[in-house]
């Protein structure tokens, strides 16, 4: 039997693999019933979205949207929530599989990233709304209280999109603003979410 290795060390003597060694701290938890948005304010109800945390994490539980073949999106504000429409440049690439192996790839997708665009910022593909489909995932958004840079962001989902496929999308892309990003809001391009959960999280330094 192959020992696995790390670093030329036998895996029960690594105490540490050079990763990030921050914790997940759960700070809110958001769940949709037949829901327009869900929207992360900072300082309203608990929410969490400053300093205290260089990077904010969320994860996506069984997103179902109420229409079928509609774009998961998000936006950022600049002003607790009144506005959503920061600035952003981004891309957007994903690989898919039919249910009945028929038709497989992986694809650059010009038409759901931004150029500077204010718009909400697609996620995903369209997304099936059958009883038994949804969509999980993760965005991460870095340092959104800066007033230096840009504010980074990186996501990755996965659905059953409408035609059924198993659809993975990746984005990635900045706010264009050195304004502080204090509210994060959630949404499907057209139409509900019908049901569904998105956690947020703090990941500290230490």
């Amino acid at each position: 039997m192959a020992l696995v290795k790390y670093n030329n060390n036998s895996i029960s003597a690594v105490t540490s693999t050079g990763l990030a060694t921050g914790s997940l701290v759960p700070i809110k938890t958001l769940t949709a019933s037949s829901s327009a948005t869900l929207s992360f304010v900072d300082g309203t109800d608990g929410v969490v979205l400053d300093s205290t945390y260089p990077i904010y994490v969320f994860k996506f539980i069984n997103c179902r949207p109420a229409t079928d073949n509609t774009n998961f999106t998000f936006n950022l504000s600049a002003d607790s929530g009144s506005n959503y429409n920061v600035t952003k440049t981004s891309t957007f690439f994903n690989a898919y599989h039919k249910e009945d192996a028929s038709d497989a790839g992986i694809t650059y997708d010009g038409s759901r990233d931004l150029a500077q665009g204010t718009g909400f910022q697609p996620l995903s593909h369209g997304a099936g709304s059958d009883t038994d489909q949804n969509l999980g995932g993760t965005l991460y958004l870095f340092d959104p209280s800066s007033t230096t840079f840009v504010k980074h962001f990186i996501a990755h989902i996965n659905l059953n999109e409408f035609r059924d496929y198993c659809n993975t999308g990746f984005t990635a892309g900045y706010g264009n603003t050195t304004s502080a990003i204090d509210a994060v809001q959630f949404k499907y391009a057209s139409g509900n979410i019908s049901a569904g959960t998105i956690k947020l999280y703090g990941i500290k330094d230490s």
